[in-house]
């Protein structure tokens, strides 16, 4: 697992690291029953604290998307395929509603708007 952390983002670091995980498993490239880094060997391969990674995969686990098993580390979850498929809508919705705020800084109508996006989609 190859994840990027930019230090000078805003975005706090447990959140990349929750945000990339999560991605990767509606990519499907974490499948179920994966193991993931433990703690310490994630802290040191990203040189964070592992109290930061800690806290990423309570995140994940109180979502629902990893579990961790006491003694054994932390595992890709079953998935709930409604909350992975509502995952994958609210990052399309974000996508979207940046096409469409750019499109109204380039001063197009909600129709127009309405119109490319219907010639887009019977492509």
């Amino acid at each position: 697992m190859h994840i990027i952390i930019n230090n000078s983002s805003m975005i706090p670091i447990y959140e990349q690291i929750t945000t990339f995980i999560k991605k990767e498993i509606a990519a499907g490239a974490l499948p179920e029953d994966t193991p993931l880094p433990s703690v310490r060997k994630l802290a040191g391969d990203l040189k964070i604290s592992a109290l930061t990674v800690k806290k990423a995969y309570d995140r994940l686990e109180e979502e629902g998307f990893v579990t961790t098993v006491h003694g054994k580390g932390t595992f890709i979850a079953s998935q709930n395929k409604p909350l992975v498929r509502e995952m994958q809508c609210r990052e399309i919705e974000t996508e979207l509603a940046a096409a469409v705020e750019k499109a109204r800084n380039y001063g197009l109508t909600n129709e127009e708007i309405k119109e490319l996006f219907s010639i887009i989609m019977e492509e």
